[in-house]
């Protein structure tokens, strides 16, 4: 519960002062929501909260409420930048709010919410977890313990973050020989140091009170023992330096281990996992939360590995010394491992807040800096400005109750601290009168207590970093732990040269509870041009998608050659098939090296040939450094008609058997659009071709065209055909023709 009432937390303090009267004593509020819409889709300001009992809603001077109880759901849509939010029980719709875009995100958390506490619900009444495994807390799956997200949706099990840094010892067993010499050399090294105070008892004792008190003393003796000293003082340093270097070098390796194989694995996952995850959240984790990792290896693990050492070894001396004066001088001990484990609890859970308050900071700056022309555009630099601050504010505020718990635990450490020291010098004092122990003996239990108090004070200033680097590695699991849902097959079959005869066969299809695409069944010859039509949502897309095996069907099977894609390796397959986005998108690098992404191996000749096939060539040419021009952050330094020819060389450049057009003359003119066609009556040629257009002028000479709506087939065959049949197809020719020629009247 407590990790569901967070939300709550970051409610507005009006929103609080609104609920709060409403609430009753043992119900506790979970989340908010704030629909900026009305009825007549004008902006308007109403409260949406719910709470462990009820739904709340707020609505000018109108409030309502319905109980929590067993089928009541919440369905958010969303619908070109506006979304619909609908209250429903079994029996009826209870209430509808509309949204903006930038509501959408809170719409989400709000029917999250309400299904989790559902489950809760359920799962009181009808079942329990079996003790061998978890239950996700945002989709409900069971699965064993040990991964530190749910492998079905990601979301963090809400495991104990520390315990993740213990998963990095699989990091270091390639690189266990150094990790054993660092080991080797801080045990040394904190030996080394622990020789100074041993070697003043005797100085003390046998030299210096003798002295003091006329007695004569071998004055040699002196010199040896300040070399020693001296000796023991170098030893130590040179061990130090060793040390720091052999354990950074390792941890360095094994950070990049960690980056290597968290963006590896990044790239394994299919893209249901990237539509439901924040560029700016991905990013944290490869980068910041790494970073943070290999600082906490490199530098406080060393630290906290020393003092460790130097605590064992110390109460060990100290022990052989005087097990009196010894267990007066570690009594607070226990009070220390007490406050410690409480402050541990609240360090990592305001870390855990902090970090996800930061990571919607960065996700912020991915998507307005990207975005800044449409930011500006639409003259919205002040609401991005106030939307920063205040997920700043929250950053602050998480920040701040860390660190208001650190600074009362340091004060008390500090406080406990003076007060051992204190105990030691009386009791120790005391020792000395009764004869039990020399001046030398306290000297050096001074000596030693004082670098045991100042390791444990070391070790509390850990804790932070610890906590720190265990919701960083957290995090950086949560991704590693995350299961491909495209996974690879276990005995793949040779691709080899494909034909690219395609099959459809009873082919499903569902975004979580939502059918997409229904009972498909489609046979696509090898070399046969085929035209993809329907109004927007009806599965056009997401019929690609299957094919290019970016989602894998949740019924029926996608032929190829007469063989299940599914037993094709994933990156075998794909380096048969050629696809040109609607959105071109280009990687900041050269015009050639754009064109070569799918074939980094090719000369410039082949270059040259696919940017002339793509009509693109002679706008290259008049760049200012032709093919060695950059393009840009996102190729913006082209327009976008040459965004997509650079596109369409780039697909035709591996040759591909199947080639996939995605809307590919949306972007761009009517004079670029004819050389694309005339470049495409070439590249159809021997080639399975399947073209996704808005435009249906740009589908007449496919060999056949299908018609989708709402997830099915609807129509199917030629141009004339249809335009004959008089059914959907030609319903959306003569809506684009009645357009166009308005447009012409209006010019």
């Amino acid at each position: 519960m407590e990790e569901l009432t967070e939300s709550w937390q970051t409610c507005p303090q009006w929103a609080k002062q609104l609920a709060s009267p409403k609430l009753a004593p043992n119900e506790t509020p979970l989340t908010w929501f704030e629909p900026d819409l009305n009825q007549q889709m004008r902006f308007a300001q109403s409260l949406v909260v719910l709470t462990d009992q009820r739904i709340l809603l707020f609505e000018n001077s109108i409030f309502e409420q319905w109980p929590i109880s067993p089928g009541l759901t919440l369905n958010a849509r969303e619908n070109a930048g506006i979304g619909r939010l609908e209250l429903i029980n079994a029996e009826r719709r209870l209430h509808v709010w509309r949204y903006t875009a930038a509501r959408a995100t809170a719409a989400r958390r709000l029917v999250e919410r309400l299904e989790s506490l559902q489950r809760g619900i359920g799962a009181k009444t009808s079942h329990s977890t079996s003790p061998d495994q978890e239950e996700c807390t945002l989709c409900g799956a069971h699965f064993d313990h040990g991964p530190s997200a749910c492998p079905e949706c990601g979301n963090s099990t809400g495991k104990p973050p520390v315990r993740s840094l213990f998963r990095l010892l699989a990091f270091a067993k390639n690189h266990l020989w150094m990790s054993l010499l660092g080991l080797f050399l801080t045990l040394a090294s904190t030996a080394a140091s622990l020789i100074p105070p041993y070697l003043t008892m005797p100085l003390i004792d046998d030299i210096l009170i003798p002295f003091q008190n006329g007695k004569h003393v071998d004055a040699s003796l002196v010199n040896w023992y300040l070399l020693g000293l001296a000796g023991a003082s170098a030893l130590s340093w040179v061990l130090t330096w060793g040390q720091t270097y052999v354990l950074a070098y390792v941890s360095e390796r094994i950070s990049a281990d960690l980056r290597n194989k968290t963006y590896s694995h990044l790239m394994s996952l299919s893209l249901e996992f990237f539509g439901g995850k924040r560029t700016g959240d991905l990013m944290a984790r490869v980068s910041g939360d790494s970073d943070r990792i290999c600082n906490f290896l490199s530098m406080h693990l060393l630290d906290f590995v020393t003092d460790l050492l130097m605590l064992i070894m110390t109460a060990s001396i100290l022990l052989s010394i005087d097990h009196y004066l010894a267990i007066v001088t570690l009594g607070p001990l226990p009070l220390i491992a007490y406050l410690v484990h409480n402050v541990q609890n609240r360090l990592s859970h305001g870390f855990s807040t902090g970090n996800r308050a930061w990571t919607e900071m960065v996700s912020i700056l991915a998507d307005t800096i990207p975005g800044v022309r449409v930011v500006k555009a639409f003259a919205q630099e002040d609401r991005e400005v106030l939307r920063f601050r205040a997920v700043n504010v929250r950053v602050l505020a998480a920040n701040d109750r860390v660190n208001a718990t650190w600074a009362f635990f340091s004060a008390v450490l500090v406080l406990l601290t003076d007060v051992g020291m204190l105990t030691i010098w009386l009791f120790g004092v005391w020792r000395v009168f009764s004869h039990a122990i020399t001046v030398g003996v306290l000297t050096a239990f001074i000596a030693y207590i004082s670098r045991f108090y100042a390791r444990l004070d070391s070790m509390s200033g850990m804790l932070q970093s610890t906590e720190r680097a265990g919701a960083s590695a957290h995090r950086v699991f949560g991704i590693l732990d995350r299961v491909p849902k495209v996974p690879e097959p276990k005995t793949p079959v040779p691709a080899g040269r494909l034909r690219g005869d395609i099959e459809l066969r009873d082919v499903n299809f569902r975004y979580g509870s939502r059918p997409i695409l229904r009972d498909l069944n489609i046979k696509i010859n090898a070399g046969e041009m085929i035209g993809l039509v329907g109004p927007s949502g009806s599965g056009k897309t997401t019929l690609i998608n299957t094919l290019c095996r970016f989602h894998d069907v949740t019924g029926g099977a996608v032929l190829v050659d007469g063989i299940d894609i599914r037993n094709f390796a994933i990156n075998e397959y794909r380096h048969h098939i050629g696809l040109v986005l609607q959105e071109p998108f280009l990687f900041f690098g050269t015009i050639a090296e754009n064109i070569a992404y799918g074939s980094p191996d090719a000369s410039r000749d082949q270059i040259v040939a696919a940017a002339r096939a793509a009509r693109a060539h002679e706008f290259i040419l008049r760049l200012p450094n032709g093919y060695d021009s950059l393009v840009g952050e996102r190729g913006q330094l082209l327009s976008g008609g040459e965004r997509q020819r650079i596109s369409i060389a780039r697909a035709l450049l591996i040759d591909p058997r199947i080639l996939i057009l995605d809307e590919a003359t949306s972007s761009v003119d009517t004079e670029t659009e004819r050389e694309i066609q005339l470049a495409l009556n070439n590249l159809i040629k021997g080639r399975t071709t399947i073209a996704i257009a808005h435009r249906l002028s740009t589908l007449q000479r496919a060999d056949r065209i299908v018609v989708l709506q709402r997830g099915q087939i609807v129509e199917s065959g030629k141009h004339a055909e249809l335009l004959a049949h008089n059914g959907v197809y030609a319903r959306l020719h003569q809506a684009q023709t009645d357009m166009q020629e308005g447009m012409n009247a209006a010019d």
